[in-house]
């Protein structure tokens, strides 16, 4: 029943623990006289016994002594006794005066039970005599009230104590806060500890290491009153509250140290909330709110995503303590089907943990036997011997409960089918979520001293009020922790030996690289390839221009502007065609299509860089983060949207231009003129060899036939070729009555077929007519340069198709030239800057790095990374916890 005295060990003052940096002891100590002549100089016991004999009379009743022990009821200041009494005791020994009257009390508690204990006894023993059980019941009577009112003093003089206690240590710890003051404090000791509980949260479940560090873990029914429990020992309004809903959506970690300054803050913000404005409260529980809501994945209720908060204050009892959901007993509209197993599970997982200390919340304004969460308790700690159990609402199980000797039940641990360490009494308020912790706690304690609960000795003094449930808590709590961290620290040293031995028989020329440190030397590699874009040569960008613009665009050329302006009958028709459709093909199509070409090359460099293998050097556990990498870069970049109109005016100049300057530009035009029909010549023989089936050279060699249908379209290809024989100036259509004199003639010879075909397979033969003329014409035009130069003046040679493909050609490069500068000196420079803003987003998404950073190496790096800062956090926390005793 008597707190720790070894908390107020702060009293003697900085400079007494200071005083052998000052003073040489050894140098004193020679100078002192000898143990003879220093016995001389020692005052006489004997005198000071009978001094002492002398002020233990002082105190007995009746004298100025019991006068002024009396006058602590009602202030010190206002009574001449104690004044007078003040004068005797010195100052200086007014802290020693009033601890010597709390263990007075506490010795007269101990008397009044003792006697009220032999007192019943008597009366049950005597009930024979009935005038002589009379007399024993009124001195029962007596003595009880006696009881009381000596706990109730023992109790003020108690909280006097502590509120003057508080107040100094405040005003010490302001003078830390401020670095005065560098003696450490026992504050940055819980702030140790939680920060080993914060990474053992995320540390991987498979070790089943996180649970073996105590904790308090509050649990309880729904609405039993567990938050207000855990608010009135935090001695703040910090949670969300609701009228019967479940507010509790996730487990809370709240870590309670002292600190000068009543503060609370979350373990991923900086932000400080001041506990002692009404404001600041309103943010911390809408902050805690958001938090929960947030942390429910989409079709859950509750969720198992831990909330880590610190609150700081003076007089607040270090230790950590874990708020879980309310226990349920049916699952109500609006909540999810496995509501109720999710809590089970949550509650039954930190509970598991057998240096956990589990308080137990009870509401004790309803019957016992709804009560769920008992059962669950007592499954995991069947001995009780790591479980407090509190019941709340007692102002109100005494007014309702017909048989008080029930609420007497169920502190002595009788009712409920579990054990417990201690059992506890509180009042956490009327019910209105307004009320302050200041209000509170003093309703409770007005409750307590006049409860007929402590009245008729049901419950005892050290059994009710938040304050001493916080103070059994703590003790127990760092009972709990000096007992089981040290054998902690032995187990992550275990664990710790044998991954490192697991990664030097796995990897023994790697270094030890986690996650973040891998994605860190990736993001360098990503960012040098994108720098290497810069390096590609002006030569190697243009010819890869140059060669898909053409591929992309070549077709449309031949078909739509070739062969229709060839058909023409003479020059000048001829260029008037190609002049239009040139004009048409530029204002809608060109230069969009190049723009795409650019940006698709970019991506095909891009990507090379990226995916090429360097040799010995090449990390494969980097491939499906630069992939993401480059998917994303990709997707987020655009062209500049001004780039196809600057385009579209250059390229409509170069195709404007007709002159051919030199011989060597006529060549390269003839070359490349013969080489695009040439493909197109070589496409159109495949297709047709697919329609008629193998030659008799291919059907002799390979021994294969011809089908029904390849052998009626082979029919059609011979009347077809006859018609151009006949006439080599043919038009690139048939004429209907031309279709029906081949339809006969194929039927003559009993070959029935559809005029549809016979047009399909004029395309391509004509087609192959037509291009062979065309490269027959290349070679006479070889050496029309001359005539070229003269503009075909008295010669038959016209060689306007060689100007068209000049144009092109020359449109191509200058495009080309166009779009490489374009890339390097903006596309290429906005690729990487947003190559930069991807890789920084991908650095604060933990989950995408764990999803593109996987395997083996990976996760065993990870676990090392863990086991060692655990256990250098353990072994600090073990240091500071021996230094403290």
């Amino acid at each position: 029943m008597m707190p720790d005295l070894e908390e107020y060990k702060w009293i003697v003052p900085d400079f007494v623990w200071e005083l052998d940096e000052h003073i040489d002891f050894e140098k004193l100590m020679k100078a002192l006289p000898d143990a003879a002549d220093l016995a001389k100089l020692l005052p006489d016991f004997d005198k000071i016994g009978e001094s002492f004999t002398s002020l233990k009379g002082f105190f007995s009743p009746g004298s100025p002594g019991e006068t002024a022990f009396r006058a602590t009821d009602q202030g010190y200041d206002n009574d001449k006794q104690y004044k007078k009494m003040s004068r005797i005791l010195t100052p200086k020994f007014y802290f020693r005066g009033l601890l010597g009257e709390l263990i007075l009390l506490q010795q007269q508690i101990q008397q009044h039970e003792e006697e009220a204990r032999r007192a019943a006894g008597q009366c049950n023993m005597g009930s024979s005599q009935q005038k002589r059980k009379v007399s024993d019941k009124e001195k029962i009577d007596q003595l009880q009230e006696e009881l009381l009112r000596t706990q109730l003093k023992y109790q003020r003089m108690l909280e006097r104590l502590e509120k003057e206690n508080k107040e100094l240590r405040k005003l010490v710890l302001q003078r830390d806060d401020k670095g005065i003051h560098q003696r450490k404090l026992k504050k940055s000791l819980i702030d140790m500890y939680s920060e080993v509980l914060d990474i053992l949260s995320d540390y991987d479940a498979s070790y089943n290491t996180q649970d073996h560090l105590p904790r308090v873990v509050v649990v309880g029914d729904q609405s039993a009153g567990k938050t207000s429990v855990l608010e009135m020992i935090a001695q703040a309004r910090i949670f969300p509250r609701g009228s019967g809903e479940m507010m509790t959506r996730s487990p809370v970690k709240v870590t309670l140290s002292e600190g000068p300054h009543h503060v609370a803050l979350f373990k991923d913000s900086s932000r400080e909330f001041d506990l002692t404005k009404e404001e600041d409260l309103a943010a911390l529980r809408n902050e805690i709110e958001i938090r929960m809501r947030n942390s429910v994945k989409e079709g859950c209720t509750v969720s198992t995503e831990t909330i880590s908060l610190s609150v700081k204050g003076p007089g607040l009892q270090r230790m950590v303590l874990v708020d879980l959901p309310g226990v349920i007993s049916t699952v109500t509209s609006g909540m999810a089907p496995d509501t109720k197993e999710t809590i089970f599970s949550i509650s039954k997982a930190y509970m598991q943990n057998p240096n956990a200390i589990i308080l137990c919340i009870q509401d004790g304004s309803v019957d016992a036997e709804r009560s769920i969460v008992t059962d669950l308790v007592s499954q995991m700690d069947p001995q009780g011997k790591r479980t407090i159990f509190v019941l709340t609402k007692v102002d109100l199980a005494e007014k309702n409960v017909a048989s008080p000797s029930r609420i007497q039940q169920i502190i002595e641990g009788k009712l409920f089918p579990m054990k417990a360490l201690g059992y506890f009494a509180v009042v956490t308020g009327k019910g209105n979520s307004s009320e302050s912790i200041d209000s509170i706690k003093e309703y409770e304690e007005e409750f307590f001293q006049n409860s007929k609960l402590l009245k008729t000795c049901m419950l005892k003094a050290h059994q009710v009020t938040t304050k001493n449930l916080s103070l059994a808590v703590s003790d127990c709590f760092w009972k709990m922790v000096r007992e089981s961290v040290e054998q902690q620290a032995d187990a992550f040293k275990a664990t710790r030996f044998n991954l490192e031995t697991e990664w030097k028989n796995n990897y023994p020329r790697l270094r030890e690289l986690d996650r973040n440190e891998l994605f860190e030397k990736a993001k360098n590699e990503i960012l040098d390839e994108v720098i290497s874009l810069t390096q590609v040569t002006p030569k190697h960008w243009e010819e890869i221009l140059q060669k898909t613009l053409w591929e992309r665009v070549s077709t449309h050329v031949i078909e739509n502007i070739y062969l229709p302006a060839a058909q023409t009958m003479n020059s000048g028709t001829f260029n008037t065609t190609v002049d239009i459709k040139l004009k048409q093909w530029t204002d809608k199509q060109l230069p969009n299509k190049a723009v795409e070409v650019a940006w698709e090359t970019l991506q095909e460099e891009f990507s090379r860089f990226m995916t090429e293998q360097k040799g010995k050097e090449h990390d494969d556990i980097f491939d499906k983060l630069k992939q993401a990498v480059k998917e994303e870069s990709i997707k987020r970049h655009k062209w500049n949207e001004r780039a196809e109109d600057s385009l579209r005016v250059i390229q409509h100049n170069a195709l404007e231009d007709r002159s051919i300057s030199d011989k060597q530009q006529w060549d390269a035009a003839i070359h490349f003129m013969e080489e695009t029909l040439q493909s197109r010549l070589k496409d159109t023989e495949s297709v047709i060899e697919d329609m008629v089936g193998p030659d008799w050279k291919k059907r002799w060699l390979y021994w294969i036939g011809r089908t029904k249908e390849q052998n009626i379209r082979n029919e059609t290809k011979n009347e077809l070729e006859k018609l151009i024989k006949c006439n080599e100036e043919h038009a690139a259509y048939l004429a209907n009555d031309e279709v029906t004199t081949v339809r006969k003639n194929l039927e003559a010879r009993g070959i029935t077929v559809d005029p549809c075909l016979i047009k399909d397979t004029w395309h391509q033969i004509y087609r192959r007519y037509f291009l062979k003329t065309a490269l027959n014409h290349c070679n006479l035009c070889r050496r029309g340069f001359y005539y070229y130069q003269r503009h075909f003046v008295d010669s038959e040679l016209e060689c306007n198709d060689i100007v068209l493909f000049w144009r092109i050609q020359r449109m191509l490069a200058i495009t080309a030239n166009t779009l490489r500068q374009q890339l390097t000196n903006t596309e290429v420079r906005r690729l990487e800057k947003n190559v930069k803003e991807v890789l920084e987003d991908f650095a604060e998404d933990n989950e995408k790095k764990v999803k593109l950073l996987t395997g083996k190496r990976v996760q065993l790096a990870e676990d090392l990374k863990k086991v060692r800062e655990i256990q250098e956090k353990l072994e600090a926390f073990i240091e500071a916890l021996h230094q403290e005793k």
